[in-house]
């Protein structure tokens, strides 16, 4: 099972207007058990919102302000967050991710080495059976 990621929204940047959130988010793969780390200072904040109102820049009742937001990843889907502060959204606050179900596969085990009592034993029945064929053929 693939353990859980933190991700800082914007890294280093943080939460904050002049930061490309669709280019942050461009390269990363978000599971069900991550969780989105909003840092910001006032006057920004977080609201998680629909489609229609990310498109719209339209805060909902679901608000995030301290600055330290944690937002767990528990369900697969798009999922839209905004800045409500006054115009930060409209100046590309925002973002848009989508949520996979499952995380990576792990590898299966590789396949054990046979240990050389076992690989000499393959190696004379190997050996016996050809034999065994080719008395066989010349006997015909």
């Amino acid at each position: 099972m693939a353990m859980a990621t933190d991700y800082i929204v914007g890294d280093d940047e943080g939460w904050n207007v002049g930061v490309n959130y669709t280019d942050w988010a461009k390269d990363k793969l978000f599971y069900v058990g991550d969780r989105l780390v909003f840092q910001y200072k006032s006057p920004n904040n977080v609201y998680k919102v629909n489609g229609d109102q990310f498109k719209n820049c339209i805060p909902s009742n679901d608000l995030l302000n301290t600055g330290n937001d944690t937002v767990p990843l528990s369900k697969p889907g798009k999922k839209w967050y905004i800045c409500g502060a006054t115009g930060h959204c409209e100046q590309g606050q925002k973002l848009v991710i989508n949520v996979e179900s499952n995380g990576p596969a792990s590898s299966p085990a590789p396949t054990p080495e046979p240990n050389g009592s076992d690989a000499f034993i393959s190696s004379w029945f190997h050996i016996l059976i050809a034999a065994v064929v080719a008395i066989a053929i010349v006997t015909v």
